[in-house]
């Protein structure tokens, strides 16, 4: 078992600030998270951007898919203004500032590859060359919900790490993850609330980080059973429960 679960802030300190953004990023190290999680997209001009959802609808005063659009009409929409009108000016960040960032602060980072709506063509090759751009390969685990992305990003790299994220409570996931071919799994909290469970994944070497996790009470939970990472909204609640 892990001796210290890692705080891994979920798209940043996203029950604060609005998701995905830099002053999230930037937040959640102020508040001691070891790591983050974001989502990876990429524009009609090929620009890796880091946004959860397809579509810039929940998160911006702009509609549509983020495949329809270049990067700098992307720059004309504000990402802040829903979440508040103090964050009005905010940008969609690229991958390459969150990354420079990564390398600035030396900060653990979950890149979630968004390829199971949209399959973008050649965004596990651009990502994994970008990690290796700012040598950030032992910094940068990447997962998905598209399993067969996280195959051929193994296939591209053998070397990169990967995590497969999933909501099902899937029979002995140990065996499936050595079926696939990983580094972890990224399920969903309740997916692995039970000693047996996790007992059975960690025989087998495979790192746990679980999402996500806002309530203190699973965050204890989770903690006693010496899950690898806990990705959550709020990194500050989860710090103050890692220092109790």
């Amino acid at each position: 078992m892990a001796s210290k679960s890692l705080n891994i802030a979920h798209r940043g300190f996203s029950g604060k600030y609005p998701e995905n953004t830099m002053i999230a990023f930037k937040k959640a190290v102020e508040v001691g998270c070891d790591g983050i999680e974001t989502d990876v997209q990429l524009t009609k001009d090929k620009v890796p951007v880091i946004c959860h959802d397809e579509t810039i609808d929940r998160t911006s005063d702009g509609s549509g898919f983020i495949s329809q659009y270049t990067y700098k009409e992307l720059l004309n929409m504000n990402f802040g203004v829903k979440f508040g009108n103090e964050f009005k000016n905010t940008k969609i960040p690229t991958l390459d500032e969150l990354l420079a960032y990564v390398k600035e602060t030396g900060i653990y980072l979950n890149l979630e590859l968004k390829n199971s709506i949209v399959l973008y063509e050649g965004l596990e090759e651009m990502v994994i060359k970008k990690i290796y751009d700012y040598d950030l390969s032992n910094n940068v685990i990447m997962s998905s919900f598209n399993h067969y992305s996280m195959v051929k990003c193994k296939y591209i790299d053998a070397k990169i790490k990967t995590g497969l994220l999933y909501e099902a409570g899937l029979y002995k996931p140990e065996k499936y993850a050595e079926y696939v071919g990983c580094d972890a799994l990224h399920p969903h909290f309740l997916s692995v609330i039970h000693k047996p469970i996790v007992e059975g994944i960690k025989s087998k070497d495979f790192l746990i980080n679980t999402y996500t996790v806002n309530d203190e009470k699973y965050m204890k939970i989770l903690i006693d059973l010496g899950i690898d990472g806990i990705i959550t909204n709020y990194p500050d609640k989860l710090k103050s429960l890692l220092l109790s």
